[in-house]
Protein backbone atom coordinates (compact mmCIF):
# COMPACT_ATOMS: atom_id res chain seq x y z
CA UNK A 1 0.00 0.00 0.00
CA UNK A 2 1.59 3.52 -1.28
CA UNK A 3 -0.63 6.13 0.86
CA UNK A 4 0.68 6.97 4.71
CA UNK A 5 -1.81 4.78 7.06
CA UNK A 6 -2.37 6.04 11.03
CA UNK A 7 -4.39 3.57 12.65
CA UNK A 8 -5.22 4.98 16.47
CA UNK A 9 -7.09 2.49 19.46
CA UNK A 10 -8.69 4.42 21.99
CA UNK A 11 -10.41 2.73 25.18
CA UNK A 12 -9.42 -0.42 24.07
CA UNK A 13 -6.11 -3.25 23.38
CA UNK A 14 -4.81 -2.89 19.96
CA UNK A 15 -6.04 -5.66 17.70
CA UNK A 16 -3.80 -7.32 14.58
CA UNK A 17 -7.18 -8.43 13.54
CA UNK A 18 -8.94 -5.45 13.63
CA UNK A 19 -5.71 -4.00 11.94
CA UNK A 20 -5.74 -6.02 8.92
CA UNK A 21 -9.28 -5.32 8.53
CA UNK A 22 -8.60 -1.30 8.49
CA UNK A 23 -5.68 -2.06 6.45
CA UNK A 24 -7.95 -3.77 3.90
CA UNK A 25 -9.94 -2.09 3.80
CA UNK A 26 -7.68 1.22 3.58
CA UNK A 27 -6.28 -0.33 0.36
CA UNK A 28 -8.92 -0.34 -1.40
CA UNK A 29 -9.70 3.40 -0.87
CA UNK A 30 -6.80 3.89 -3.54
CA UNK A 31 -9.18 1.92 -6.34
CA UNK A 32 -11.18 5.16 -6.50
CA UNK A 33 -8.52 7.62 -5.99
CA UNK A 34 -4.55 7.45 -6.46
CA UNK A 35 -3.73 10.89 -4.91
CA UNK A 36 -4.45 9.94 -1.52
CA UNK A 37 -2.07 12.00 1.07
CA UNK A 38 -2.71 10.54 4.48
CA UNK A 39 -5.26 8.04 6.37
CA UNK A 40 -5.64 8.08 9.59
CA UNK A 41 -8.09 5.68 11.29
CA UNK A 42 -9.43 5.64 14.91
CA UNK A 43 -11.27 3.59 16.40
CA UNK A 44 -12.76 3.78 19.69
CA UNK A 45 -15.00 2.11 21.90
CA UNK A 46 -17.41 4.20 24.13
CA UNK A 47 -17.76 2.82 27.72
CA UNK A 48 -20.27 -0.21 28.43
CA UNK A 49 -23.97 0.32 29.00
CA UNK A 50 -26.51 -2.11 30.83
CA UNK A 51 -27.87 -3.58 28.58
CA UNK A 52 -25.56 -3.45 25.86
CA UNK A 53 -21.98 -4.25 25.15
CA UNK A 54 -19.57 -1.73 23.81
CA UNK A 55 -20.58 0.59 21.22
CA UNK A 56 -17.55 1.26 18.62
CA UNK A 57 -17.30 4.74 16.75
CA UNK A 58 -14.87 4.67 14.00
CA UNK A 59 -13.96 7.71 12.29
CA UNK A 60 -11.63 8.22 9.09
CA UNK A 61 -9.76 11.30 8.37
CA UNK A 62 -8.54 11.27 4.65
CA UNK A 63 -6.29 14.29 3.17
CA UNK A 64 -6.30 14.09 -0.84
CA UNK A 65 -5.26 17.62 -2.70
CA UNK A 66 -7.57 20.70 -2.64
CA UNK A 67 -9.71 18.93 0.59
CA UNK A 68 -9.65 17.01 3.73
CA UNK A 69 -12.45 14.27 3.91
CA UNK A 70 -13.83 13.04 7.07
CA UNK A 71 -16.33 9.65 7.43
CA UNK A 72 -17.51 8.96 11.27
CA UNK A 73 -20.19 6.26 12.26
CA UNK A 74 -21.05 7.03 16.05
CA UNK A 75 -22.60 4.07 18.05
CA UNK A 76 -25.91 6.59 18.55
CA UNK A 77 -26.72 5.94 15.06
CA UNK A 78 -26.18 2.44 14.84
CA UNK A 79 -26.96 0.08 17.45
CA UNK A 80 -25.12 -2.63 14.57
CA UNK A 81 -22.00 -0.78 16.22
CA UNK A 82 -21.52 -3.35 18.91
CA UNK A 83 -19.57 -4.97 16.36
CA UNK A 84 -16.41 -3.43 15.43
CA UNK A 85 -16.14 -4.79 12.29
CA UNK A 86 -19.71 -3.44 11.14
CA UNK A 87 -18.57 -0.01 12.63
CA UNK A 88 -15.61 -0.53 10.05
CA UNK A 89 -17.46 -1.32 7.13
CA UNK A 90 -20.04 1.53 7.72
CA UNK A 91 -17.34 4.35 7.99
CA UNK A 92 -15.32 2.73 5.11
CA UNK A 93 -18.39 2.25 2.63
CA UNK A 94 -18.89 6.43 3.64
CA UNK A 95 -15.84 7.30 2.90
CA UNK A 96 -15.86 5.38 -0.26
CA UNK A 97 -18.68 7.34 -1.18
CA UNK A 98 -16.95 10.72 -0.17
CA UNK A 99 -14.19 9.66 -2.52
CA UNK A 100 -16.56 9.02 -5.41
CA UNK A 101 -17.64 12.54 -5.30
CA UNK A 102 -14.64 14.17 -4.49
CA UNK A 103 -13.04 12.26 -7.88
CA UNK A 104 -16.50 13.14 -10.06
CA UNK A 105 -15.56 16.81 -8.98
CA UNK A 106 -12.17 16.94 -10.27
CA UNK A 107 -12.78 15.66 -13.03
CA UNK A 108 -15.26 18.50 -13.71
CA UNK A 109 -18.23 16.01 -13.94
CA UNK A 110 -20.61 17.71 -10.87
CA UNK A 111 -20.87 21.38 -10.37
CA UNK A 112 -18.71 22.08 -7.56
CA UNK A 113 -20.95 23.34 -4.24
CA UNK A 114 -20.89 26.91 -2.38
CA UNK A 115 -18.38 27.74 0.80
CA UNK A 116 -18.86 25.10 3.78
CA UNK A 117 -21.46 26.75 6.22
CA UNK A 118 -19.94 29.17 8.99
CA UNK A 119 -20.44 30.50 12.17
CA UNK A 120 -18.85 31.44 15.44
CA UNK A 121 -19.05 29.69 18.86
CA UNK A 122 -22.03 30.52 20.76
CA UNK A 123 -21.98 27.76 23.41
CA UNK A 124 -19.36 25.50 24.79
CA UNK A 125 -19.84 23.03 27.72
CA UNK A 126 -16.33 21.44 28.17
CA UNK A 127 -17.25 19.50 30.72
CA UNK A 128 -20.29 17.31 28.77
CA UNK A 129 -17.83 17.65 25.87
CA UNK A 130 -19.80 19.51 23.20
CA UNK A 131 -21.16 22.90 22.25
CA UNK A 132 -23.09 25.03 20.04
CA UNK A 133 -22.73 27.21 16.86
CA UNK A 134 -24.71 29.91 15.63
CA UNK A 135 -24.76 29.54 11.84
CA UNK A 136 -24.47 32.67 9.80
CA UNK A 137 -28.13 31.97 8.78
CA UNK A 138 -28.98 31.92 12.48
CA UNK A 139 -29.74 28.38 13.07
CA UNK A 140 -27.83 26.85 16.25
CA UNK A 141 -25.93 23.64 15.36
CA UNK A 142 -24.81 21.23 17.63
CA UNK A 143 -21.30 19.82 17.59
CA UNK A 144 -19.20 17.53 19.90
CA UNK A 145 -15.46 17.79 21.02
CA UNK A 146 -14.43 14.77 18.84
CA UNK A 147 -15.91 17.19 15.53
CA UNK A 148 -13.39 19.86 15.76
CA UNK A 149 -10.30 19.50 13.21
CA UNK A 150 -6.65 21.09 13.86
CA UNK A 151 -7.85 23.03 16.91
CA UNK A 152 -7.82 21.90 20.39
CA UNK A 153 -11.60 21.85 21.51
CA UNK A 154 -10.57 23.45 24.96
CA UNK A 155 -8.75 26.33 23.01
CA UNK A 156 -12.23 27.01 21.73
CA UNK A 157 -13.74 30.44 22.90
CA UNK A 158 -17.12 31.83 22.56
CA UNK A 159 -17.31 34.02 19.33
CA UNK A 160 -14.64 32.17 17.68
CA UNK A 161 -15.40 31.99 13.82
CA UNK A 162 -15.76 28.35 12.21
CA UNK A 163 -17.06 26.77 9.28
CA UNK A 164 -18.27 22.98 9.33
CA UNK A 165 -19.85 20.44 7.88
CA UNK A 166 -23.77 19.99 8.89
CA UNK A 167 -25.61 16.19 8.63
CA UNK A 168 -29.10 15.69 10.59
CA UNK A 169 -28.39 14.07 14.05
CA UNK A 170 -30.90 12.39 16.41
CA UNK A 171 -31.65 15.38 18.18
CA UNK A 172 -31.66 17.81 14.97
CA UNK A 173 -28.50 20.10 12.97
CA UNK A 174 -25.18 18.87 13.92
CA UNK A 175 -21.68 19.33 12.85
CA UNK A 176 -19.60 16.17 11.72
CA UNK A 177 -16.21 18.27 11.28
CA UNK A 178 -15.21 21.93 13.00
CA UNK A 179 -13.11 23.83 11.49
CA UNK A 180 -11.30 27.17 13.42
CA UNK A 181 -11.00 29.54 10.80
CA UNK A 182 -7.85 31.67 11.08
CA UNK A 183 -7.74 35.34 11.07
CA UNK A 184 -6.89 35.33 6.72
CA UNK A 185 -9.48 32.87 6.42
CA UNK A 186 -11.55 33.94 3.38
CA UNK A 187 -15.34 32.52 3.21
CA UNK A 188 -16.77 32.31 0.32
Amino acid sequence: MKLPLEIVFRNLEPSDAVEAKVRERAEKLENFCKDIMRCEVVIEAHHKHHHQGNLYHVRIDLTVPEAELVASRDPAEHQAHEDVYVAIRDAFDAMRRQLEDYTRRRRGKVKTHEAAPHGRIAELLPELDYGTIKASDGRMIYFHRNSVIDADFDRLEVGDAVHFAEEMGEKGPQASTVHLEGKHHIVG
